[in-house]
């Protein structure tokens, strides 16, 4: 996800919270090994991934071919990932769940060494908004566990993002969930060859303000590609910017729902996004393409 605003660093703590755990850093261990016939991304040396492209480029067939290769590893790991967590393990487990998925696929995992990102997957926690670091915290019964997953085959990347809640959910977890969901489905179907970019935010808010939840507005949805995050700039909020969408366009939407107000931190990692009220959040993504009546997803997932 491409983070548009920069919030204040704070160091996290870890505290209960009504009904859930309020999470905050704790130990991350040792990146995995990446084997050496794996492809890699620009920045899988120094952290620094290649300029960003400052138009919206329309995509070849073989581009979109290689795209929704990319995407379909990104969904199947995801949802494997998710079907495999349980209460009681951390989220380095599922990390190295995950990685060892991907680099069986293949591919690299997308997150690793990108500006300095020590893991190959992203695991938010109740209050976390996204780009948590997997660490050995241990998953609690009602926690809501977003987890995005991201890697880099053939040439391009594929970028998913959905969550599920472990054990037993109170109400409104369960809402907040279903809700992020239907709110990425339901702007997907309003994309079309001629659209604006602005239906995305019009539609996702729509469905918010009716539930009296808020979007989180620091991070939007992106271009994909050969680079991992580009042009188009996706707001999920109501407003009025972007150009007309266009046949072949391939990007990502992915709103984050707060259950309270909209405003954030980042803890002292530099990475880990936080609601500033303590609330929880979720976060679902696809990556969809263009066509001629409608839009595709192209990262396959539940």
């Amino acid at each position: 996800m491409l983070r548009c605003v920069r919030g204040r660093s704070a160091r996290g703590v870890v505290q209960t919270c009504k009904n859930y755990s309020v999470v905050g850093l704790d130990e991350v261990t040792d990146p995995l090994p990446i084997p050496t016939n794996i492809p890699r991304p620009s920045y899988h040396r120094n952290g620094i991934p290649s300029p960003r492209n400052t138009t919206i480029d329309l995509k070849s067939e073989e581009q979109i071919k290689r795209l929704k290769e990319a995407g379909f590893i990104a969904g199947s790991i995801l949802d494997k990932t998710l079907a495999f967590a349980e209460v009681g393990m951390t989220t380095d487990e599922l990390d190295k769940f995950a990685h060892d998925l991907i680099v069986k696929a293949s591919a690299y995992p997308a997150p690793f060494n990108y500006r300095g990102f020590p893991k190959s997957i992203c695991t938010s926690v109740n209050n976390v908004l996204c780009h948590g670091i997997p660490n050995t915290r241990v998953l609690e019964d009602g926690d809501i566990l977003s987890i995005d997953v991201s890697v880099y085959l053939n040439g391009v990347f594929g970028d998913c993002c959905s969550n599920r809640i472990m054990g037993r959910g109170d109400e409104v977890a369960v809402d907040l969930v279903d809700t992020c969901k239907t709110c990425v489905l339901e702007s997907i179907r309003r994309c079309r060859h001629g659209a604006s970019f602005s239906v995305i935010g019009q539609c996702i808010s729509e469905i918010v303000e009716k539930k009296g939840y808020s979007v989180c507005k620091e991070f939007v949805g992106h271009g994909i590609g050969e680079y991992f995050h580009g042009m188009p700039h996706v707001y999920h909020y109501k407003n009025t910017f972007g150009p007309m969408m266009l046949k072949n366009m391939v990007f990502t939407i992915e709103p984050i729902l707060m259950e309270g107000r909209d405003e954030m931190r980042i803890l002292a990692d530099g990475w880990t996004a936080v609601t500033a009220d303590d609330s929880r959040a979720a976060q679902f993504e696809h990556t969809i393409v263009i066509t001629d009546d409608g839009a595709e997803i192209i990262s396959p997932h539940r």
